[in-house]
């Protein structure tokens, strides 16, 4: 199976490497020819404005929306959510808006207040987390299941074939978050 990483800016080299460590064919994505044979495609955490920049400076953002339209299993941890999310109650922008929720950029606190714990998440159990100036989820659409949830703040949730986390998996050695989205895309 070939997955693509957004690899326009952010913490792209973990991403490949976590699914890479699944036996998954993982190819950064810089153009929209990295796109062709995509089962799946990962936003990686970074910084939300540069990665939406970037991607339209690419020529990415028509063709990845219509990966989404296609039905192709998207997942987005902390910019990546950002990226996702319909609505960001303190930011201006919109991005693409693939998923019902809205998240507040930054929710965790700045960079010095970055931390790890574990999470109970649906359906895998208890999952290290590392959280860096991570988006909180606000407001949940119908449609959206909350999937794990931290200190009362939803942190990963899924709506269709959009998965999203606040945190980092791909800087932990648990690759449970990663199988369920390969399930997505399976």
């Amino acid at each position: 199976m070939r997955i693509g990483v957004v690899a326009v800016q952010g913490d792209v080299r973990e991403h490949l490497r976590a699914l890479g460590r699944l036996g998954i064919e993982a190819v950064p994505v810089l153009k929209p020819v990295h796109l062709e044979g995509v089962k799946g495609l990962v936003f990686p955490g970074g910084e939300s404005t540069a990665i939406w920049r970037l991607l339209k400076w690419s020529g990415l953002v028509e063709p990845i929306e219509e990966l989404h339209r296609e039905g192709i299993p998207i997942f987005g941890t902390c910019a990546g959510m950002v990226l996702l999310a319909k609505e960001i109650v303190n930011w201006p922008e919109r991005f693409f808006g693939f998923i019902d929720i809205a998240v507040e950029r930054n929710a965790s606190g700045r960079q010095v207040d970055s931390f790890e714990t574990e999470l109970e998440v649906k359906a895998i159990g208890r999952v290290p987390a590392v959280f860096i100036r991570a988006p909180y989820i606000r407001r949940v659409g119908p449609g959206v299941e909350i999937l794990a949830e931290h200190e009362g703040a939803p942190v990963m949730a899924r709506e269709g074939r959009v998965l999203v986390a606040s945190f980092h998996p791909e800087l932990t050695d648990d690759l449970r978050v990663y199988e369920l989205f390969l399930k997505m895309c399976a």
